[in-house]
């Protein structure tokens, strides 16, 4: 558990699941514009549910919550990953589902969920942390580059059903 300036990070529970929920489906909305995010199915709360809970219960992954005074106001996924068998690290941390609302943003929460994910790769073993970012979010991006996460490759999407 961290608690700095008023934030507390702990590991998320199942009584967590209701806000985790929302606010992973408030990160989907805040990218709708995203060709990857822009087709939200319509019963995509009820899968979030199952999923989330399934991500909860698994002892490959550990979701983390920032706190402050009681509410829920970031979260973060963490989830050991196999690499390449061709390369080193042969296995990584893959850090997904990062969210702070934005009246909480700018204050060293997403700082605060980031050190917990390092803490708990350390505790497994695992030297290195991957994620996936919006390209066009430039202020995600550069809070991304502020916490050492450097770009090593973009994803491009085509559809296969246009040219």
């Amino acid at each position: 558990m961290k608690t700095a300036a008023g934030v507390r990070v702990r590991a998320a529970t199942p009584a967590d699941l209701p806000t985790i929920v929302e606010l992973r489906l408030a990160l989907i909305h805040e990218h709708a514009s995203n060709r990857l995010y822009s087709s939200l199915r319509a019963d995509a709360p009820e899968r979030a549910r199952r999923l989330f809970a399934q991500q909860l219960a698994s002892t490959t992954e550990q979701m983390f919550v920032a706190e402050e005074r009681g509410r829920i106001v970031g979260v973060i996924r963490c989830v050991e990953s196999v690499g390449s068998p061709l390369l080193e690290p042969s296995r990584y941390a893959y850090v997904s589902s990062a969210f702070v609302r934005p009246d909480a943003r700018r204050r060293g929460t997403l700082r605060r969920l980031v050190e917990a994910a390092r803490e708990w790769c350390l505790e497994r073993g695992l030297t290195e942390m991957r994620l996936h970012s919006v390209a066009s979010d430039e202020a995600s991006n550069a809070a991304w580059e502020a916490l050492g996460f450097g770009i090593v490759e973009h994803m491009r999407v085509a559809s296969v059903t246009e040219r």
